[in-house]
């Protein structure tokens, strides 16, 4: 007598020919393409700048006017890599969290990060306006501070019996970013005149990179570095994640460690982020889901490819973002939006067929 085993539900996409494509071409490919959009975006804004006053400014040659130097040195330049820092980030917490719920609709908030570093920078301006540390605003610092305070009581409220069930994680952290985004509402009652403060706070609610410090980007991106160096064995976990829990416990996979180490991770790449841009959305979810489809299921595979092509989706959006309407500038978040929503729905519509759930 013949038993049937039922396949495992798991997020697999189908393999076809094109995820076959050789991962080396395609890193060099889309690094100098970053390295492209990189150039380009320091030649456009409000003043223009050739493309050889930026190369003679990198050589470091006295013949170029030091309004050009200031401009592309101490504006364009860090907000650049802050783009490209944050595009990174949210990319690669993207793909962590797709894999760990299996759910190609998981984003970077999905466990409640959002609602916490809205609180958080609520608080934060509403108590200390005038406060700094390392280049970092009051709101960038008490947003981080929610994001991480917000992560571990929604890791607390899932966890029982020593375990957490992915589906209890899930819901908790949308449970949780709820009320504490909703909350911020409180905020507003009790500043209603605060004026300059309250817009400075909607703009980064809609998700704005400002002009960071030099000291800014290399602590985001030495904290963004270091989560990242921890995603490659965590990309292996979730292969194997992938084929069911069962079989990962017998080949000795901790799950619940597992577990944590992605949510610490990833929640550490949504900090940095959140605390260089705000919140800005749709980069974690549409970037990882686009290179799954191009390069197929394996997470180590899709891990550089990933950060990759985030940095450079959100280096070209904030391009635009700050050219489109010049002198004003749109929130980055809100272009992100416009431009990854409506590409995500397409994405869904054309390849719904092509995903086993």
């Amino acid at each position: 007598m013949e038993v049937e085993v039922a396949e495992p539900r798991i997020f697999t996409p189908v393999v076809s020919s094109r995820h076959t494509a050789n991962l080396g071409a395609i890193l060099c490919i889309l690094t100098v393409a970053l390295l492209a959009a990189m150039l380009f975006s320091m030649t456009v804004g409000a003043v223009h700048v050739s493309l050889r006053t930026i190369l003679e400014a990198a050589m470091a040659q006295h013949s170029v006017p030091a309004s050009d130097a200031t401009i592309l040195l101490q504006v364009r330049l860090p907000r650049i890599i802050a783009a490209a820092i944050i595009g990174a980030a949210l990319s690669i917490a993207g793909l962590l969290f797709q894999g760990l719920f299996r759910n190609p609709m998981a984003d970077p908030y999905v466990i409640g990060s959002s609602g916490g570093a809205a609180l958080g920078a609520s608080v934060g301006l509403f108590l200390l306006p005038q406060f700094s540390m390392l280049g970092f605003s009051t709101i960038s610092l008490s947003a981080f501070a929610g994001s991480v305070v917000t992560i571990a009581l929604v890791y607390w409220l899932a966890r029982t019996g020593g375990r957490t069930q992915v589906v209890t994680l899930l819901l908790a952290g949308f449970g949780v970013s709820t009320m504490l985004s909703y909350s911020t509402y409180f905020m507003e009652l009790l500043n209603q005149n605060y004026g300059l403060g309250m817009s400075v706070l909607v703009s980064w609610f809609h998700g704005t990179i400002d002009v960071p410090r030099w000291t800014q980007l290399a602590v985001a991106g030495g904290m963004v570095c270091a989560a990242g160096s921890i995603c490659l064995p965590l990309a292996r976990r979730l292969n194997t994640l992938a084929l069911g829990e069962e079989y990962a416990q017998q080949l000795g996979i901790h799950l619940e460690y597992t577990r944590i180490a992605i949510i610490v991770t990833g929640s550490l790449l949504v900090a940095g982020a959140v605390s260089l841009g705000g919140l800005i959305s749709f980069v974690g979810l549409v970037v990882p889901h686009l290179v799954r489809l191009v390069m197929g299921p394996d997470n180590v595979r899709l891990l550089p490819v990933t950060a990759i092509a985030g940095a450079l989706f959100l280096v070209l959006t904030d391009t635009a973002a700050r050219t489109l309407l010049a002198p004003t500038e749109v929130p980055v978040g809100v272009l992100s939006a416009f431009i990854g929503g409506p590409f995500f729905l397409y994405l869904l519509r054309r390849t719904k067929r092509e995903y086993k759930l």
